[in-house]
């Protein structure tokens, strides 16, 4: 096994085709297909099947190119890492982003670290925490903004921030940041709610039974953006935490007010692996996201969110 029979196996499975593959490759395709038969020999099992739709991974051939892909990524960061110019932070870093937080810190995050540290090549990857914390246990990520977590026995979890919940309905609601707004009240509206299973929507229903209120569900997605643009079509009211909403609040594109009675918050956690060896590059980008997030606290550009350790 060797890497070239690795790189074929993981384009064939891209590309879906071995024509296509050996484009992709500037090889001619019966040395692709040479490669996938050597692999398949020395493995013992086949690895694609042929289908009206192109080559299709078997069940074996899923696992190998899923570990083939980590693989060639491992290889590819670490000649990154050890062919640095002098004194420059190279590598490649794989950062997830929780949805709600994308908007606010991906570009000050990408600026920072190409201005100082250009020889970083960022890899940005958005998602809710559950599947965040997954994809760091997988070494999928170096590091995550993973909510409500607590170090586990596989990462290490440094709080960051502490944000509110808020209320979010079009612009004639007539909602505003200075008044918040009662559960109970918010309630009485429909409401764009997140799936089932999605730990915002836990935060949610905790709140409702605390107020002793039923929510009248209009609508129920995975996805925070299209929770804002029903709630602005006026299919409800929803509920979402004030970073997420942070640009549609400065652009009037939706208004909002912070939860009360009940509060609701949650706590944003900057999540590492425990026994994975950190390069200086992971630890650079760590630091800077850490302090591009201090500074859109510190400048009021997240709403209602506070740095670890204050007070309410």
């Amino acid at each position: 096994m060797d890497i070239k029979q690795l790189k074929a196996l993981v384009t064939v499975a891209e590309a879906g085709s071995v024509t296509r593959a050996a484009e992709l490759l500037h090889l001619v395709q019966p040395a692709v297909t040479r490669q996938i038969r050597a692999l398949e020999e020395e493995i013992g099992v086949p690895l694609f099947e042929r289908t009206r739709q192109g080559m299709r991974p078997t069940e074996a051939g899923a696992i190998m190119v899923d570990r083939a892909r980590r693989a060639l990524g491992e290889l590819e960061r670490a000649r990154a890492e050890v062919q640095p110019a002098p004194g420059a932070v190279t590598g490649i870093v794989t950062v997830g982003l929780l949805e709600s937080t994308a908007d606010l810190l991906a570009e000050p995050l990408v600026s920072a670290m190409s201005h100082d540290h250009p020889g970083v090549e960022l890899r940005l990857m958005t998602a809710y925490s559950g599947h965040l914390q997954r994809w760091l246990d997988d070494g999928d990520l170096d590091l995550a903004l993973l909510y409500n977590l607590d170090s586990t026995p596989s990462l290490n979890a440094q709080p960051l921030v502490r944000e509110r919940l808020w209320a979010v309905a079009p612009p004639d609601a007539g909602l505003r940041a200075d008044r918040p707004v009662a559960f109970a009240q918010v309630a009485a509206h429909p409401i764009v709610m997140p799936a089932p299973g999605h730990a915002l929507r836990v935060l949610i229903d905790a709140a409702a039974a605390r107020a002793g209120v039923r929510m009248n569900v209009a609508v129920q997605t995975n996805s925070m953006r299209l929770q804002k643009r029903l709630a602005l079509a006026g299919h409800g009211w929803t509920i979402l935490p004030g970073g997420g909403i942070a640009e549609d609040m400065t652009h009037g594109r939706l208004s909002a007010a912070a939860l009360y009675e009940p509060d609701v918050w949650r706590s944003v956690v900057l999540g590492t692996p425990r026994f994975r060896r950190s390069p200086h590059a992971v630890e650079v980008v760590a630091r800077t996201l850490v302090e591009r997030i201090r500074l859109a606290v510190t400048a009021g550009r997240w709403p209602s969110a506070q740095l670890h350790g204050a007070q309410d």
